[in-house]
């Protein structure tokens, strides 16, 4: 009697720890990705969510945003992590999400983990312009290198999942626990993790030539009539000397010999409490960002 109501309890326990671990960490909910030929992955269409207590929604195009709405003045959000958020970032507190609410046009969140201009400019190629009026390139100085490579990380990597657990207990012994029990390392970090890696350091990356998608991006907003706007984010170690890196200083190049609109966020004085780690910003960074995008794109508008 003692045994069964021992097996009781313990099943109780297991299957309210399975619920907790689903309903209040996201675990099992991690957002699925797919691979293309064209911009190497993005998030899968129609996903909606919560993880790590973080709401996320894509809509049909894989945009971290709603359905675009022709009723309303479209801006293209271009970039990667940056802009994108991730899981760790509230999908009410994105810039791009304050801009549309707080401006009434709309702003389409058009981005991914380590995403460079050239995903950016071969997804626009793919999908179109979607009627925007304006284009919105988020940039830090290693995209000047950051050129796609489409080595596999979809599946391979468990920041990029192509499929949910089965049980959230096996995820968080797979790829929370076990790995730091056993320091198991894996061949190669995912893309965005080799930017994170960089934390402290100067984040170069080593693409051997400049990433063509600035130049893609240009012709396309011009061949439509509409500005490229490109914001240069510092990352941390930027933050800290009060000045960009070369790679940086070649995308400023870029811009001012192809007269091209940039902001340089270095002028808008972000403070280290404005990023969650070397690179990303947290929620106070993220409404920073909005302010400046509210202040600054509508001047380029017709």
């Amino acid at each position: 009697m003692k045994k069964r109501i021992f097996l009781v309890i313990l099943l109780i326990i297991l299957v309210g720890g399975e619920f907790a671990l689903r309903h209040f960490i996201g675990l099992t909910q991690a957002p699925l990705y797919f691979e293309s030929d064209k911009y190497e992955y993005m998030a899968c269409p129609n996903q909606d969510g919560y993880r790590f207590g973080n709401h996320y929604h894509y809509n049909s195009f894989s945009q971290r945003s709603e359905e675009p709405d022709t009723t309303k003045r479209i801006v293209l959000g271009l970039g990667d992590s940056v802009i994108f958020g991730g899981v760790q970032t509230d999908q009410d507190n994105l810039a791009t999400t304050r801009f549309t609410e707080e401006t009434g046009m709309q702003m389409l969140n058009i981005s991914a983990g380590s995403w460079g201009p050239d995903n950016c400019a071969a997804y626009l190629k793919e999908k179109g312009l979607f009627h925007a009026e304006a284009m919105f390139l988020l940039v830090s100085s290693h995209d000047a290198h950051d050129n796609m490579t489409f080595e596999p990380v979809v599946g391979i990597h468990p920041s990029y999942p192509k499929e949910h657990y089965k049980l959230a207990y096996w995820e968080l012994l797979d790829r929370y626990v076990l790995p730091r029990i056993f320091k198991k390392k894996r061949k190669k970090l995912d893309p965005d993790q080799q930017v994170n890696a960089g934390t402290g350091v100067d984040i170069k990356k080593d693409g051997k030539f400049f990433n063509p998608g600035f130049e893609l991006l240009r012709m396309m907003a011009d061949s439509a009539g509409i500005p490229l706007i490109v914001y240069l984010h510092a990352d941390a170690k930027e933050l800290q000397n009060g000045k960009y890196n070369e790679q940086g200083e070649e995308i400023m190049a870029w811009a001012k010999k192809n007269q091209v609109p940039l902001i340089c966020e270095l002028e808008y004085k972000f403070t280290p409490d404005e990023y969650r780690d070397g690179i990303h910003l947290n929620e106070k960074g993220q409404r920073k960002l909005a302010e400046i995008m509210i202040k600054i794109i509508p001047q380029y508008l017709k």
